[in-house]
């Protein structure tokens, strides 16, 4: 498979080959795409919302009438779920959203995930991310160059700090070091621009090794 190459400045030099990556056929690794973006997902959640039960609640001690006589209802507390100011019933709880997924599904969706934006040639490589002078203006140049609209994701092997300078405060571009590189992140991004070096290691975690 080939990819469009570019030069720092944005402009266009040729194409360049993708050797060793996993070739998918079918159906192969889409369910796995989808539930490992599913559980990325679930795994980012807090889990911290909560709501305080009619035992929890300040207050609500005294018996606010008698028992009988009033010609009201019974009632023993004014913290009573059915009371404004009461508890809440069955409501949300501290917990744990997480899911598990193994490595080898792990490694097959980031695979099929991989190889369908290199099929949509939505990745576009770059020699390297020598930005200079380290501004934004100059950054911008580079990205937009190449994409000019749309969620752009920059990846490197290891982000240089005049990458991240220069590329930190452009809208709709987010940066990631290539062995951090999520499903999800192959999967939102409109245009995903990537190093020689960030593309080996990519390529690398598609075969199932770390680089």
């Amino acid at each position: 498979m080939k990819l469009k190459l570019f030069k720092n400045d944005g402009s266009a030099n040729g194409e360049t080959e993708v050797d060793g990556l996993p070739v998918f056929e079918g159906d192969k690794g889409v369910q796995a795409v989808k539930e490992v973006v599913v559980a990325q997902a679930a795994n980012a959640r807090q889990g911290s919302a909560n709501t305080k039960t009619r035992g929890e609640v300040r207050g609500g001690g005294k018996k606010p009438w008698r028992q009988k006589g009033t010609g009201r209802a019974r009632a023993g507390s004014t913290r009573s779920p059915i009371w404004v100011g009461g508890g809440i019933v069955f409501g949300p709880r501290p917990r744990d959203y997480s899911k598990k997924i193994n490595k080898k599904v792990k490694t097959l969706a980031f695979g099929r995930a991989l190889f369908d934006r290199i099929a949509d040639e939505s990745i576009v490589v770059v020699d390297a991310l020598d930005i200079s002078p380290a501004k934004t203006k100059v950054g911008e140049a580079l990205v937009r160059g190449i994409a000019p609209s749309g969620k752009v994701l920059v990846i490197d092997k290891e982000l240089s700090e005049t990458s991240v300078l220069a590329l930190r405060n452009l809208a709709g571009v987010d940066l990631e070091e290539a062995p951090l590189v999520s499903v999800t992140d192959l999967c939102q991004f409109k245009t995903i621009i990537v190093t020689r070096a960030g593309l080996e290691v990519l390529v690398e975690r598609a075969k199932g090794g770390s680089k």
